[in-house]
């Protein structure tokens, strides 16, 4: 079943990927024995599904976690059960995905008012008169 994230985005499965390993959290002999840790795979930079500026910023966002073939992956082990791993890695991508979709507001250049280039100017002046005075004393003996 697909993913949706937005009204017009939605994941197909066949960008995703999940492989099951060995978790290294909480769980005792069930660590030994179950894979329960999730590695979910998406392939965002093939997914015809997500828009050009939106896969940018995802990889962005991602940081480390996207590879040089233009993948996704994520890694969960919060829990002890495979099936609530892989529904928190689910939720996890739809989430960066999510963020990556908020196009971020363009910064405008202001320029310093008057009174605080006249504050700057004063408090330059008043530290470079203490430094002055810490020359050194001339004594009359």
């Amino acid at each position: 079943m697909p993913l949706t994230i937005s009204d017009d985005i939605q994941i197909e499965d066949w960008e995703i990927s999940e492989v099951f390993v060995r978790s290294s959290g909480p769980g005792g002999q069930n660590v030994n024995k179950v894979s329960t840790a999730v590695e979910l795979r998406f392939e965002a930079e093939r997914s015809p599904n997500l828009p050009a500026p939106v896969k940018t910023r995802l990889r962005k966002l991602a940081g480390r976690r996207w590879t040089k073939e233009g993948a996704l992956v994520l890694q969960v082990e919060d829990t002890r059960s495979q099936a609530r791993n892989r529904e928190i890695a689910r939720e996890r991508l739809i989430e960066l995905i999510r963020a990556a979709l908020v196009k971020p507001k363009r910064r405008i250049a202001t320029k310093p008012t008057y009174g605080s280039k006249q504050r700057r100017i004063k408090a330059k002046k008043v530290r470079g008169d203490v430094k002055a005075l810490r020359g050194k004393v001339t004594g009359e003996e």
